[in-house]
């Protein structure tokens, strides 16, 4: 019987990943053009240009804040829908319409979009969670990938989850443990583990947890939603 848990064990004890490193090929390094990006975000800002926007499909939640987010895990992210191991209709359509320029250009504009008008995030450990989040979250081992305080990951592949929304993130969560849906599902088997070891009020509580927390993320209204 133990023989048999240790393949699980041992998957489950690799720190928490949002982008894995076995579903990501990076391409050979392009040139990131953020003016070039601005031009191309016209397909973007719809949705993540106006604070709070809501989705209705495939499930409804906010959709995330992606301004201030890495630039290197915004390429990752786009690459995936690509791909088609992340389900989502709408952004696999768009993801489906880019070049390796055109995500590498969006990337670099993303991750200073507005940067001037947010106040900088202290780097200071936030402040400590309940401690039964606490224990989830060393159980997910999320510090390992996101850093200390959940906004300065150790790699730019994995993302800053400090102060996103906390329906995007409980979303986010159930996708990786979502098999058989054509519409919802990310396809990644570190998180997939993962998270089949917490219990859906489990998986909310942490994301609830993460929502509070002061990071880099943020939306960058358009003039006309002002």
């Amino acid at each position: 019987m133990n023989k048999a848990r240790k393949p699980l064990k041992l998957l489950l004890a690799v720190p928490m990943l949002w982008v894995s490193a076995f579903t990501f090929s990076a391409s050979p390094a392009l040139a990131q053009d953020a003016a070039a990006g601005e031009k191309k975000a016209s397909m973007c800002i719809g949705c993540h240009g106006i604070p709070r926007y809501q989705a209705s499909f495939p499930e409804v939640y906010k959709v995330p804040l992606i301004s201030g987010q890495g630039a290197k895990y915004v390429a990752t992210a786009l690459a995936a829908y690509k791909r088609g191991e992340r389900k989502h209709p709408t952004m696999r359509a768009i993801a489906a319409s880019l070049s390796d320029q055109d995500m590498a250009d969006l990337s670099a504009f993303y991750e200073k979009h507005g940067a001037s008008s947010v106040k900088t995030v202290a780097d200071a450990a936030p402040a400590a969670p309940p401690a039964d989040v606490a224990a989830l979250l060393t159980k997910g081992a999320c510090a390992s990938c996101h850093g200390a305080n959940f906004n300065k990951p150790i790699d730019g592949a994995y993302p800053k989850i400090a102060g996103q929304y906390n329906d995007y993130l409980f979303a986010a969560l159930r996708a990786y443990g979502t098999d058989g849906n054509p519409n919802v599902g990310r396809t990644n088997p570190v998180m997939g583990a993962q998270v089949r070891q917490f219990k859906r009020a489990e998986l909310k509580a942490m994301a609830d947890y993460l929502s509070t927390l002061a990071g880099d993320m943020h939306t960058v209204p358009l003039n006309r939603f002002r």
